[in-house]
């Protein structure tokens, strides 16, 4: 990936910074998505061709890899590297600012207080499980 600048701002947009990238991230680490009709499927309605060019990004850029499904062998399963594992802290402190600014906010309360009150015990709880449910043993 050729960048424009290595400054560390921008090094993190050339690889999550648009709000499709991180719908994906956020279906995978929060919404145990793991397919392609499964994000296709969210309420925000990307279309076909920038879901497939944002998932191709995101595994070019080593966040995200996909693999053949082990229930149906035709279909790819997408799953989260340490990489895109260690966005985790980010992800949070996203969704708790949204939360707490936008007034309709679909975040669940419980998650937000948690995140609020108990943020080091949430982080490494969530992260704990994604590692299961997205790492190789």
């Amino acid at each position: 990936m050729k960048m424009r600048s290595h400054c560390p701002i921008n090094f993190s947009l050339e690889h999550f910074g648009d709000k499709w990238t991180l719908l994906i991230i956020r279906d995978l680490m929060f919404k145990d998505k793991r397919h392609y009709n499964e994000f296709f499927e969210s309420n925000e309605n990307v279309s076909t061709s920038v879901l497939g060019d944002r998932l191709k990004q995101l595994e070019e850029s080593g966040i995200i890899k996909k693999e053949a499904d082990s229930v149906k062998k035709s279909r790819i399963k997408y799953s989260l590297t340490p990489k895109g594992i260690a966005l985790l802290p980010l992800m949070i402190e996203m969704i708790v600012w949204g939360g707490t600014f936008d007034t309709d906010t679909e975040a669940n309360q419980d998650f937000l207080d948690q995140a609020n009150n108990h943020r080091e015990l949430l982080v490494s709880s969530t992260r704990e499980q994604l590692e299961k449910d997205h790492l190789p043993s």
